[in-house]
């Protein structure tokens, strides 16, 4: 007998809470209004208010106007939601953009936004240094909610989610081939992560006052702990030209990529835990190395003008590139197609599950590796039993099946929305890059997609498909992916 379509999704439970996350993003909002107010920047606060009361009104009309005969939310309803409202969020996120005549193109305000929420760092804006503060504060903001994520925000501040499918939307958001939870309760886990990250970000933004600031100091706090990347100048970090910026900011960078488990055990006094890691220890080895690799190519081609400059900046681009943060301090692309090959390759992998970083993830690699290795042992030994072991645990075969699929498919959307934009006009070269960098959250572009605002530059097609695959990098592929399947909408 053929399975029709499913009726028994929780559709109005779904929108219900969307609409309590609309809210929510209007209260977010209060916050660039504010700085506007403070700078004396009557239209861009006029251009916040019109975008706040109609992302607050929605909202309500959905939360309030929507009746659901029941409370439940399944692992559909998670996917649903957790997939949606990447979207609407910037949907509603991009009104300041457009009313402010910012950005006139619908597409430029909405891949700005969703670069924003998703943490990749790609802009369409080519002069930040005339935007008003308000939306300069906006981008940096939009970075941090979605560095922790939007829906783990979210089950910290409602714990009635908790009773509403919490675990299905945490696992649907929170990256990594495992989820742990530091509580029994999902809305207590979430709570705990989201207090590290906001500690991280204040000490931070006191490291970079001196410097930078206060306003710049807590902008670049934002985008560097949630490592995306959108500066408030033209020149990024370069701007500053201190060796003490690009330090701190690399350690932040560097925080931002371990898992925020580990941050939790840490701050706990369980250091034992970290140093048992094996995932930890590759993260850093694989930092070490590619940090003596571009040193030592630097220093062959005479790059920079001094051994101190070489280490720093090699240290902050490699971070920058293994966490995803879309930060660069050296434009390699004339001179160092090597190092641009490494950081590609970083960018591709990136830090640690369950952190901020975007990426594959290094988790991911490892499990590749052990489990490569043991099917070269099996072809001399055929009849032998051998398991992928991460951090001292044998992970159940099912899970080390997901991972090879998850790698597979995140190659093949790379090569494939890489083909698309080479369609499209763009080198092949610069299509593979942009598209790597997109689905890595990372950002940065090459060539044709290089430099301040180039992504501006591409048509709104390129642009929507680059969109699109930044959503599902984000999202680690699967969440969103799976919507796209008949078996997501076939009943049970």
């Amino acid at each position: 007998m053929s399975r029709t379509l499913t009726q028994n999704i929780n559709f109005p439970i779904t929108l219900r809470v969307l609409g309590l996350l609309l809210m929510i993003e209007a209260a977010f909002m209060l916050f660039p209004l504010g700085i506007s107010l403070g700078f004396g920047e009557g239209g861009t606060a006029l251009a916040f208010t019109w975008a706040l009361l109609a992302t607050a009104g929605c909202g309500a009309l959905m939360t309030f106007g929507i009746k659901s005969k029941s409370s439940s939310m399944r692992k559909r309803e998670g996917l649903i939601l957790t997939a949606g409202i990447w979207v609407i969020f910037s949907l509603f996120g991009m009104i300041p953009f457009l009313v402010t005549g910012t950005l006139t193109n619908p597409v430029d305000a909405f891949f700005e936004t969703l670069a924003g929420f998703t943490t990749t760092g790609a802009s369409a804006i080519e002069d930040l240094e005339v935007l008003p503060h308000g939306l300069l504060f906006w981008r940096a903001l939009m970075q941090w909610i979605g560095g922790m994520g939007i829906i783990l925000f979210t089950l910290a501040v409602l714990p009635m989610l908790n009773y509403k499918g919490g675990i299905a939307l945490f696992n649907a958001e929170v990256t990594g081939i495992t989820h742990e939870r530091l509580r029994p309760r999902v809305s207590q886990t979430a709570k705990d992560l989201w207090v590290i990250y906001l500690v991280l970000t204040l000490l931070l933004a006191f490291l970079l006052m001196p410097p930078m600031g206060w306003f710049d100091g807590v902008c670049h706090a934002m985008t560097t702990m949630s490592t995306g990347g959108l500066s408030t100048k033209n020149e990024g970090i370069n701007y500053w030209h201190s060796h003490y910026v690009y330090l701190v900011m690399a350690l932040f960078m560097f925080l931002g990529g371990i898992n925020f488990t580990l941050l939790f055990h840490i701050v706990s006094g369980r250091w034992r835990r970290v140093l048992q890691s094996n995932t930890f220890k590759w993260y850093v080895g694989v930092t070490v190395v590619a940090v003596l690799l571009i040193v030592f190519r630097m220093t062959n081609m005479g790059l920079c003008d001094t051994a101190t400059d070489r280490w720093v900046l090699a240290i902050f681009d490699t971070i920058a590139a293994n966490t995803s943060a879309g930060y660069a301090s050296v434009d390699y692309e004339t001179k160092g197609q090597f190092i641009t090959l490494v950081l590609m390759i970083l960018m591709f992998f990136g830090g640690m599950a369950g952190s901020t970083s975007g990426g594959a993830k290094i988790d991911r690699f490892i499990v590749m590796v052990k489990n490569t290795g043991n099917e070269f042992y099996r072809i001399l030994h055929s009849n032998s039993v051998t398991t992928v072991r991460v951090d001292g645990r044998p992970l159940p075969y099912p899970i080390v099946a997901k991972v090879i699929a998850f790698l597979s498919i995140y190659m093949i959307v790379a090569i494939f929305v890489a083909l698309l934009l080479t369609l499209m006009g763009l080198p092949i070269f610069d299509a593979v890059y942009t598209s790597i960098s997109a689905i890595s959250n990372q950002g940065l572009g090459y060539g044709v997609t290089a430099g301040s605002g180039a992504f501006g530059h591409l048509n709104d097609a390129a642009k929507l498909l680059l969109a699109f695959e930044m959503l599902v990098g984000r999202l680690e592929l699967f969440t969103v992916l799976s919507l796209f399947t008949r078996t997501f909408w076939l009943k049970d």
